[in-house]
């Protein structure tokens, strides 16, 4: 009561304490939002000053994601959304500054082009139409949103507009690019060039040097010669910012002694057995799976899997021969089989035909499966319409063919009506069991899920033997003792570690340690666990630095223990990652020297004796295709050669694959012709061509964006 009269006598000073404390966080949030830019709260990107804003661009996302199914992740379909809103606004940029618009003329000009097979906008003499295609839009747009066909799909208001604007993103496109090429060609004069360096040939016998002639272990390559190196290639080892990091997986599987309980369970449903029943106050017996005489119901009714009430063949049986030598009603297992534990028991078994062809017409009815808008039928009418079919061809089977104009099925019709298929295959249930339980020559009417058939066995394969096992399955699945202990491990080790060094600990549990290197800030997946974007997430997160540690949960169950190994910031590589494609070239610099410092010799032979080579000798070579037979592609070594006179030995020259030196044998200028024309044009159209290929990525390059995509996803 003292204690409390204390609080009570001093309350208004708490009251103040706690004003001032909500006061200063609120204070605070302000200046941190003053602090950040408004504009990364509601905007994914500004690129060449234009903003992509966060909402129209998830509604792309969410949209991707809808029509792809689920088979793209939210990562995956966000990229598809940037990669294509990157490229309208960096090609918009153009469009704008070069004034290029779609006008009312272009517009029709380019909807002919696309739909001018269609034939609702086709006159009488077969030729596209304008005003049929104004009537449409007019008709679309009185009846929005409603839809209505063109060309056999569905379309409403909103997905003509949508159409029309690809359309113009199109011809706009194709005008920028058109414009573009108007002024790429090849001249006259880089027409005879051309024309040399393909023609131009030379004779010539040279020495290589090979680099691999001097082992590497006798050079001392210092971290300084690779700062160096990079800083000498800038552009070579220009890399964004990522992470390093090593993480301990914690899965959830199952214990032997979890597996070993499963099949425990499983035996102990095999025999009958006695139990207490309580409302009874008696004893009463339990009929196992061994004696039930409803399989369907025991197997439903004690497995993961339900009753498979198909005959199957011995091919697809699992532990086939155990099983196709069991007698009726008896049981085989528990047997592992994949991820499960199984106990099979054989109900029966038959010769049955392992295909059949048949023939069939399908009447269905409204509401039947992929049955459309034409289909006016109801379940009676198409029943009655089947069986008037039936008796009509029962009575003379020659009518079959006749009759086929009243299927539905229009595949099969193509082949009159027939159908061959094998057992194995997925078929309508009762379609199926009419097919291959009914003799060669049965007509009957079988009611599926698509309507009405009438149906005729033609002929049916090699009968073989066939088998109905009831098969109760449960998934091998760690237990609940099991997972307690997963992560009663994970949380030890988070203990253990943020004392200790993250690998000793985890060598010393036994536990698998996974580097990863260069994780960059919009990936998704990390290697050997799949997509984990909130690891990703974490490990660029503000304040997040080498040597942070989190657990995390696994899309799959279990846990993740990762730490940060490395912070790599945006610029220039490390010397230690750089050192990968560094070491080679700063080696080659090395042996280079090393063999011009210790070559003397002036004469080809001189110096093939000496360095234990022979000389070589190549001819016809030219400078459009400039490789060595024996040696490679070597362009800056014939370049020597062809500035050579004849006779004339080249001083040593560093090449791709070694140093060389090279004499010049003959030289054989190509025939003048007398006009250039054709090789211009061939320079033209390579310049054209490298327009597609070469000029978006081009522009983007020399863009400005700004990526605001991390913060949302």
């Amino acid at each position: 009561m003292a204690v409390l009269n204390k609080i009570r006598q001093r309350s208004i000073f708490l009251i103040i304490i706690i004003a001032l404390a909500l006061f200063s966080f609120i204070i605070g949030d302000i200046f941190q939002n003053l602090g950040s830019s408004s504009k990364s709260q509601t905007v994914v990107a500004t690129i060449n000053g234009e903003d992509i804003e966060r909402d129209a661009f998830m509604n792309q996302v969410e949209n991707v994601q809808r029509q792809s199914g689920g088979s793209v992740t939210n990562t995956q379909a966000m990229n598809r959304v940037w990669d294509q809103e990157v490229r309208n606004k960096v090609m918009k940029t153009q469009y704008d500054a070069v004034g290029i618009s779609i006008e009312r003329d272009y517009m029709r000009q380019l909807l002919k082009q696309n739909l001018g097979t269609f034939e609702e906008f086709k006159n009488e003499a077969g030729l596209f139409d304008e005003d049929k295609l104004n009537e449409f839009i007019a008709n679309l747009k009185a009846i929005a949103p409603e839809s209505t066909t063109l060309n056999g799909s569905p379309v409403n208001y909103k997905a003509w507009t949508d159409f029309e604007q690809n359309i113009s993103q199109t011809g706009v496109q194709q005008t920028y690019f058109n414009l573009v090429k108007a002024g790429v060609v090849g001249t006259l004069t880089e027409g005879e060039l051309e024309y040399q360096l393909e023609n131009d040939k030379v004779d010539l016998k040279y020495v290589q040097i090979p680099f691999s002639s001097i082992p590497d272990s006798v050079l001392t390559v210092k971290k300084s010669d690779i700062t160096n190196y990079i800083k000498k290639f800038p552009k070579k080892y220009e890399v964004e910012a990522s992470r390093n990091l090593v993480y301990v997986q914690f899965k959830e599987t199952a214990s032997l002694e979890d597996e070993q309980t499963i099949q425990a369970d499983l035996t102990a449903l095999i025999e009958d057995k006695v139990e207490f029943n309580e409302a009874a106050k008696a004893n009463e017996t339990v009929v196992g799976f061994k004696n039930t005489s409803d399989s369907k119901a025991f197997v439903n009714a004690n497995s993961s899997s339900k009753f498979n009430d198909e005959y199957v063949f011995e091919s697809k049986l699992p532990n086939a021969q155990a099983l196709i030598g069991l007698s009726l009603n008896e049981v085989y297992g528990p047997y592992k089989d994949g991820t499960s534990y199984k106990l099979s028991k054989l109900v029966s078994k038959k010769m049955i035909a392992d295909s059949t062809k048949v023939r069939h017409i399908l009447i269905p009815f409204i509401g039947s499966t992929r049955a459309d808008a034409t289909v006016t039928k109801t379940d009676a009418q198409a029943k009655t319409t089947a069986d008037s079919i039936y008796n009509a061809i029962r009575s003379k089977r020659s009518k079959f063919k006749s009759l086929l104009s009243l299927s539905s099925d229009k595949v099969s019709n193509e082949k009159d009506g027939e159908i061959e298929f094998a057992y194995a295959d997925g078929f309508a249930k009762e379609f199926k069991a009419y097919a291959f339980e009914n003799p060669k020559g049965s007509l009957g009417v079988v009611k599926t899920d698509f309507g009405y058939h009438i149906i005729e066995v033609l002929s049916q394969g090699k009968k073989q033997q066939a088998y109905k096992v009831a098969t109760i399955v449960q998934d091998i699945e760690p237990s609940i003792k099991t997972i307690d202990d997963v992560f009663k491990n994970k949380s030890k080790f988070e203990i253990a570690v943020a004392n200790a060094d993250f690998n000793e600990v985890a060598k010393e549990n036994n536990y698998t340690t996974v580097p990863v290197s260069s994780i960059k800030e919009l990936d998704e997946t990390i290697p050997g666990l799949g997509v984990q974007r909130s690891i990703v997430r974490w490990a660029f997160d503000d304040g997040v630095e080498a040597g942070d540690f989190k657990s995390f949960n696994t899309s799959g169950g279990g846990f993740v223990v990762a730490k940060i190994t490395a912070v790599n910031e945006a610029g220039l590589m490390s010397t230690e990652n750089a050192s990968v494609t560094a070491l080679p070239e700063i080696r080659k610099e090395m042996k280079a020297a090393l063999i011009k410092s210790r070559v003397t010799a002036t004469t080809l032979e001189a110096i093939a004796s000496a360095e234990n080579q022979t000389v070589k000798t190549a001819s016809a070579v030219n400078m459009k295709n400039p490789t060595l037979s024996g040696a490679g592609r070597e362009p800056r070594v014939i370049g020597t050669a062809f500035g050579l006179e004849e006779g004339a030995t080249s001083q040593l020259i560093v090449g791709a694959n070694g140093v060389y030196a090279v004499q010049l044998i003959k030289s054989t200028p190509a025939d003048a012709l007398p006009n250039y024309q054709a090789a211009a044009n061939r320079v033209g159209q390579t310049k054209s061509n490298a327009v597609n290929s070469q000029l978006y990525n081009a522009l983007k390059d020399a863009s400005e964006i700004e990526d605001y995509r991390a913060t949302f996803y």
